[in-house]
């Protein structure tokens, strides 16, 4: 009989969830789990690799419990996670030699900065797509080595293994048996190059890592291996792996060159599809592996937001102008528009395709008349004209996409999605299933067992849920976005 159920492991930033969807997308029960963040010193952040772990077993189990399902039930299981967080760990005793180096983590910008002064920005753009950047894996990787008691010793001996959070969950799931992980999530490292699928061995000797650490790197849909007996009660194939932003990607159904998605969460990812071609961008996006379902190289282009949906918690917890985050569009409907009121979140910097880690957050355009209602609508604004930036800038790129599919917390606010659409002049997509990340795991698992047979089936599944018409005279449009960017100088100036 066939097996009509998988079970998609979402290891996140803030949370470890685990969802089981029928073979036809929908989802039949979810579990999630939150786990500390650790802040060491200003800059720094990080996880304990075995809470990781222990959380998302824990939430596997609960989903199988409220599916009223079995191991011997799964078809496969798909993992997608946090992408560049680094872990590091002893093969004989499978326990982390420290704690997780996540991918916010600033401590490594001064070694990014040596790097840069060596001239390697080309090479390192030319082989992995990425720019250097303490975001990526590599110095994380690096870092870790430096200061963790012996590590260069023991990694030289061959007794240390590193691993992003899908490598760490493998091991774990496998027993130990398998070390890998797939090309998406190795395209992250910034010592991967994804115009040959391979360890670019030019980067690893100028950063020091010795090859014996790395995981061996499969396509996205692949079986891996199989889950120990005892952690579920039967051995499960562990058959789709792909980092969070690739894995929404292909859970939209972006197959194809010119299909772009946008994830509205913490901050904004937009991807789009390439096709079999390495894009290099000159407009502040980094070229990036996709989730690949064979062993052909695909790519995208990709641009990070920093902060998306976190300017409202700012205006719940900062500003004290909301007291929950679901009263904000209310509160932005208030008025017919923003009144002039431009607000350019750049708490942290601001991401692409600008890259100024120096910008702090404005807002300017206040007068006698502005209210908290205005910010509000601006700082809903402000996550569109972002994202109207980054779209722009792939646009420029490769080429113009037709719509722009979109997915994460944010994208139910029906306020905010027709802005976006109004700013873009083409159809924003909602689509019925908005957890694509797990769902797109859950179809490359699909894939390598045969739950699915082809890229068209999967297509055939994607159900739109509302389409966002563009309502916006095209000039105005230009003008609001010429006002957006007079704002982020405005930042930057400060």
């Amino acid at each position: 009989m066939r097996k009509d159920h998988l079970l998609a492991l979402d290891q996140g930033t803030s949370s470890s969830r685990a969802i089981v969807f029928h073979r036809d997308g929908h989802i039949v029960a979810m579990a999630q789990r939150e786990f500390r963040q650790i802040y060491p010193q200003p800059g720094w952040v990080e996880h304990d690799a075995n809470e990781i772990w222990a959380t998302q077993q824990a939430v596997a189990l609960e989903a199988l419990f409220k599916a009223q399902l079995k191991a011997a039930d799964i078809a496969a299981i798909g993992l997608t996670n946090q992408r560049e967080t680094t872990v590091l760990w002893n093969r004989r005793t499978g326990q982390p030699i420290a704690n997780a180096i996540v991918w916010q983590d600033r401590r490594t910008a001064a070694f990014c900065e040596q790097l840069r002064a060596q001239g390697l920005d080309s090479a390192v753009q030319r082989s992995t797509g990425l720019r250097i950047d303490p975001y990526f894996s590599g110095t994380k990787l690096r870092w870790l080595l430096d200061h963790a008691p012996n590590a260069h010793v023991m990694a030289a001996q061959g007794e240390l293994a590193f691993g992003t959070v899908d490598a760490w969950l493998l091991w774990k799931l496998t027993g130990g048996r398998v070390h890998a992980t797939d090309v998406s999530n190795a395209s992250r490292t910034m010592l991967f190059d994804i115009r040959h699928n391979t360890w670019d061995h030019e980067l690893l000797k100028a950063l020091h890592i010795p090859d014996s650490v790395l995981p061996q790197v499969h396509p996205s849909a692949h079986v891996y291996g199989e889950t120990e007996p005892s952690l579920f009660g039967a051995p499960i194939p562990i058959a789709g792996m792909a980092g969070d932003q690739q894995s929404a990607l292909f859970g939209q159904a972006c197959f194809k060159a010119g299909l772009a998605k946008n994830t509205y969460g913490t901050g904004c990812f937009m991807l789009m599809h390439t096709g079999h071609a390495f894009e290099t961008s000159h407009n502040g996006l980094v070229t990036t592996a996709a989730a690949q379902p064979t062993t052909a190289m695909e790519y995208a282009l990709e641009g990070s937001v920093f902060i998306g949906g976190a300017v409202v918690q700012w205006l719940r917890d900062g500003l004290k102008a909301i007291q929950a985050s679901g009263e904000v569009q209310a509160l932005a409907e208030s008025v017919p528009d923003a009144g002039g009121v431009m607000f350019v979140p750049a708490f942290t910097g601001l991401g692409a395709p600008y890259w100024n880690a120096d910008a702090r957050g404005a807002i300017v355009g206040l007068s006698r008349g502005s209210t908290v209602a205005h910010i509000a609508r601006a700082a809903l604004e402000s996550i569109a004209f972002q994202s109207a930036a980054l779209l722009q800038a792939m646009a420029r790129d490769a080429q113009p996409v037709d719509e722009l599919r979109v997915d994460g917390g944010a994208c139910v606010n029906d306020l905010l999605m027709q802005f976006q659409a109004d700013l873009l002049g083409i159809p924003v997509v909602r689509p019925k299933v908005i957890e694509t990340t797990a769902l797109g795991a859950a179809y490359l698992a699909g894939l390598a067992v045969g739950t699915y047979d082809s890229l068209d089936e999967l297509a055939a599944q994607w159900q739109v849920e509302r389409r966002f018409l563009p309502t916006l005279p095209r000039e105005r449009a230009a003008d609001l976005m010429a006002n957006w960017e007079r704002a982020v100088r405005q930042a930057v100036a400060t």
